[in-house]
C-alpha cells in the first residue's frame, strides 16, 4: 500500500512541475506590460484554462498523498519516545569510602647534647 502511494506521489510531483511550467504567466501579454488591462468578469486572462484546472487537481492529489505518507510513516513508531524507557529507578550504590588520611608523623625528639655533663 505504501509503495503504491509513493509511486502516485512521485508521479504527482512530476506532473505538478510540468503543468506549472507549461502555463503562461499572468503578465505575459504586451498590454499588461503598459498597464492596459480589461475590466471583465473573469479578469484579463479570461475563464479558467484547462491547465489551471489541471494544476488544482494535481496539487490536491499531491497534498493527499503527502498526508497519506505521513500517516503511514507514523504507524510503526511508538507514540512516545518515553514508552521505551523503563520505569524502575536505577539501583543505588553505597557511597565510595573516603580515603584514609595518614596520621601525622611524630615530631622528632632532639638528641641530648654530648658535651654537657
Amino acid at each position: 500500500m505504501t509503495t503504491a502511494v509513493i509511486i502516485i506521489h512521485v508521479l504527482a510531483c512530476v506532473a505538478l512541475v510540468l503543468v506549472v511550467l507549461l502555463q503562461a504567466g499572468k503578465g505575459a501579454s504586451m498590454g499588461a506590460a503598459f498597464g492596459g488591462s480589461s475590466q471583465t468578469v473573469f479578469g484579463s486572462a479570461g475563464a479558467t484554462t484547462f491547465l489551471a484546472k489541471m494544476t488544482t487537481v494535481v496539487a490536491l492529489v499531491f497534498m493527499l498523498t503527502s498526508l497519506g505518507l505521513a500517516i503511514f510513516s507514523g504507524k510503526g513508531a511508538p507514540p512516545s519516545v518515553m514508552d521505551e524507557v523503563t520505569s524502575t529507578p536505577p539501583a543505588q550504590t553505597a557511597p565510595a569510602p573516603e580515603p584514609a588520611v595518614p596520621a601525622p608523623a611524630p615530631a622528632p625528639v632532639p638528641a641530648p647534647a654530648q658535651g654537657a655533663k
